[in-house]
């Protein structure tokens, strides 16, 4: 684990709490994982781009689905993986709370 995995996993959580009054946990949770998936996809495939010969201003020679499939690291696949971890944890547990709290009452 290095620092930008640390990085996205507080990014995540930040944004999860912070859609927490408009939303369900899980669903303020998958947002911010999906935001970071999008990123990830995006950068391998201007990596695979570049690797090609791609320059600005060229169209990306680049297939549809190419970067969603190929390029993928283990540091890439924890930017993505920890964050939903860690979001899907707070879900768990704001899900937890909201249940109990509601049986005491």
């Amino acid at each position: 684990m290095n620092i930008t995995h640390l990085e996205h996993i507080i990014i995540a959580l930040i944004i999860q709490l912070s859609l927490l009054p408009f939303a369900s946990a899980r669903v303020a949770g998958v947002i911010p994982v999906a935001i970071l998936l999008g990123r990830e996809i995006a950068q391998h495939e201007y990596r695979l781009g570049i690797q090609r010969g791609w320059e600005w201003g060229e169209t990306l020679p680049v297939g549809m689905f190419e970067g969603v499939w190929r390029g993928w690291t283990l540091d890439s696949v924890l930017d993505v993986l920890l964050p939903a971890l860690a979001c899907g944890l707070l879900a768990v547990m704001v899900g937890f709370k909201k249940k109990h709290t509601t049986k005491s009452s």
